[in-house]
């Protein structure tokens, strides 16, 4: 997988600093749940596309629960897992969770962000 890794609660931050510039994106995934196994399957097979329009992350929830708990303080996003957050202006503008994980919905998502951006300016 090419996804940059979510590894340590810092990092939490500095996404959602980067979310001013640019679209970020959160993958959590448990390596113990199919349901998780079969989302990141169908983000890979997407993942050209997603990172052309967001930074992409993936986090480990087994070996890094403690950055999953940080994501919850810092963007105010209940934990589920398997759970995409798309990440806007400092703030959670998208989540979907277990069989919602589907790029195409992710690239709408995105895709209608960037269009209210333009109608801001």
């Amino acid at each position: 997988m090419s996804f940059k890794k979510l590894i340590h609660p810092t990092q939490v931050s500095e996404i959602a600093q980067a979310s001013n510039d640019r679209l970020q994106m959160i993958f959590k995934h448990s390596t113990r749940c199919s349901i998780s196994a079969a989302a990141k399957h169908r983000l890979e097979i997407a993942s050209a596309d997603l990172m052309r329009d967001m930074d992409v992350y993936y986090l480990d929830l087994i070996l890094y629960r403690d950055v999953s708990n940080e994501v919850a303080s810092v963007l105010g996003v209940r934990h589920e897992s398997p759970q995409v957050i798309l990440v806007s202006g400092g703030k959670p503008v998208f989540n979907i969770t277990h069989y919602d994980i589907e790029a195409p919905a992710i690239l709408q998502k995105a895709e209608a962000l960037r269009g209210n951006q333009g109608s801001q300016s």
